[in-house]
Order: structure tokens, then C-alpha cells, then sequence
């Protein structure tokens, strides 16, 4: 989902079989959406340059609260259809403040920050390789041929609530933000992400995505570009 007048964009891959996953992403793009619209005022006060303590913390909690919203709403929906039972979805959030940034994690879709050329995550995976690199117990080279390199351990979705990863940052002109779904960074190398992303936020993506299915693609494919001018 893109908004720029809103300054919000945000990516989920939906998990449960084709239909469910479909209606979890949906649902929990339309919840933040709504959400983070009408508590927007926030937000603009932090884009607007009050940058005191409580400030800070409302915004971050108007994005984190959205993404929890999402969560009881799936997870209701799946309760109500036998057919759902399960469903899920990762979501990655992205809120544009004026000369900051908010971001909200669950799942392994991403969020990367395209800055000086260089190409770094701003958000960590919730699946099992993802921990268990963090604790030493493998390797770079065991984490990537590991069986369970798919296996997530959080989702909007599964529980009427879930531990939201967030962030704030400040932006810089020039920088530009890759939102992307699994399906897209197991594909790309970070230092592969700066080339591409100089092709502006349409051409970039349908490169992505071109790049992506030409190395053997078959999971769902989401890309967004954001550039700041």
C-alpha cells in the first residue's frame, strides 16, 4: 500500500493457503491504513517539528497501536470461518514524519534504508534462522541452506495479539526505503538493492520483481519504493 499524501506504505504477505492469506494482508492493510489516518494528528505534530518525549512516544504508539489493531481483526475473522482457521500475514510499516521515520515490524517481509549508496535493514526477521544466528547457534552459510529459513515465529494474525517490533530514525535528503516481501530479498543481495533503487520508486519495483522471478521466484512478490527528494 502507497500513500504518499498520508506518508504511510506498507507491505504484508498473507500465509494460510492462497485465499486466506489473501483476505489476512488485505484486511490488515485496510486496519493500519484506517487507524494511522485517524490518529494521524501525531504524527503531523512530530513532522512538524515537536520533537519533545511524549510526542515521540504518542506517534510511534498511534503506528505500533495500528499494527495491534490489525492483528485482533484477522485473528477475529479467522475465529468466525473454519475455512480461515490460521491465517496470518507479516506486515512492515513505513510513516513518513516530516524529516523522521516510524517503522513497525512483525513477520519477514523488510524494510530497508537505501542511504550514501549503501543498503541496510531497518527491520530484523521474526523466524527461527533469524534467532538462531542471533544466538550463535548457526552460521551465515548454515542459515541459508537451513531447512527452516521459512519458519516464522511472529504474525499478524495468528493470536489476537503480537510483540510489534518499532523504530524511529531520522531522514536524510536522497534517502530512499525498499519495503519487500520475503519473496524479494531472498533473492537480491543488499549490495545489489542501491542500482536498482536509482531507478526511481516505479521502475525500481518492477525491476525487483523482474529480478526476482528470473532467479526462480515462486513465492508472492511485493516491492515498494520511497525516495525522499
Amino acid at each position: 500500500m502507497v500513500d504518499d499524501e498520508l506518508g504511510l506504505y506498507v507491505v504484508a504477505d498473507g500465509m494460510g493457503g492462497h485465499a486466506a492469506g489473501e483476505i489476512a494482508s488485505q484486511e490488515a492493510v485496510d486496519t493500519v491504513y484506517g487507524m494511522v489516518r485517524r490518529g494521524h494528528e501525531a504524527l503531523d505534530r512530530v513532522a512538524q517539528g515537536d520533537m519533545g518525549e511524549e510526542s515521540l512516544r504518542c506517534a510511534i504508539r498511534i503506528v505500533e497501536s495500528a499494527v495491534q489493531a490489525a492483528t485482533y481483526m484477522v485473528f477475529g475473522l479467522a475465529q468466525h470461518d473454519p475455512e480461515q482457521q490460521g491465517m496470518g500475514t507479516t506486515l512492515s510499516v513505513l510513516a513518513m514524519c516530516g524529516d523522521y521515520g516510524i517503522t513497525a515490524q512483525v513477520g519477514d517481509s523488510r524494510i530497508y534504508l537505501i542511504r550514501n549508496r549503501n543498503a541496510q535493514p531497518l527491520t530484523e526477521d521474526h523466524t527461527l534462522v533469524a534467532w538462531q544466528l542471533k544466538q550463535g547457534i548457526i552460521t551465515a552459510a548454515e542459515a541459508a541452506r537451513s531447512p527452516h529459513r521459512n519458519v516464522i515465529t511472529r504474525a499478524v494474525g495468528s493470536r489476537e495479539y503480537v510483540q510489534v517490533d518499532t523504530g524511529f530514525f531520522e531522514v536524510q535528503p536522497s534517502d530512499a526505503y525498499l519495503l519487500c516481501s520475503d519473496g524479494l530479498h531472498g533473492y537480491l543481495k543488499d549490495d545489489e538493492l542501491p542500482d536498482v533503487v536509482d531507478m526511481g520508486p516505479k521502475g525500481a519495483a518492477e525491476r525487483f520483481i523482474h529480478v526476482a522471478n528470473s532467479r526462480g521466484g515462486r513465492d508472492n512478490i511485493t516491492a515498494v519504493v520511497v525516495s525522499v527528494r
